[in-house]
């Protein structure tokens, strides 16, 4: 049994018809996002891995290089999977996105998987975390259902 995420959690989880590692190796390269988020472009400074930093700017013009929300994020923790499922946490860092986005993929049988995307994202100001991750949450997990979605079938596809 999965427990309950904490208030304020987006959280999604959709079934990969692709192995473990091929979901994980994709879905933690941030390099491929833009391909599954809306209005959005992705710089990293590296492959994903322990310390990789990446910068996503989300708006009307962002993927021409226009202006946008910034969203300044680390990889703090990459764990592949192998005898367990992996995990990859971006912790964002501002200036306006605080909390973090955590991907688990865990294998179901030698050629499935099942990808759980989290996000707990409190706006930075004055307002409390515990309120602004609440008012955050219902539009990730929209974003989150919108990219799983287009992720899975971009892997399918070849």
């Amino acid at each position: 049994m999965t427990p309950e995420p904490p208030a304020g959690t987006a959280s999604v989880t959709r079934a990969f018809a692709v192995p473990a590692d091929v979901a994980w190796r994709a879905l933690t390269d941030t390099r491929r996002h833009e391909a599954w988020i809306p209005l959005t472009r992705v710089r990293t400074d590296g492959p994903p891995r322990l310390g990789t930093r990446v910068v996503a700017v989300s708006g009307p013009g962002a993927r021409r290089g226009g202006p946008g929300l910034v969203d300044r994020m680390e990889i703090t923790r990459y764990t592949p999977p192998g005898d367990g499922p992996g995990v990859a946490v971006f912790t964002k860092r501002g200036p306006v996105l605080l909390g973090s986005a955590t991907v688990l993929v865990l294998a179901t049988s030698p050629t499935t998987c099942r990808v759980t995307w989290s996000e707990q994202v409190p706006l930075a100001g004055p307002l409390p975390a515990s309120l602004t991750s609440r008012l955050t949450a219902p539009f990730l997990a929209t974003m989150l259902r919108l990219v799983l979605r287009r992720a899975a079938a971009d892997l399918t596809q070849g």
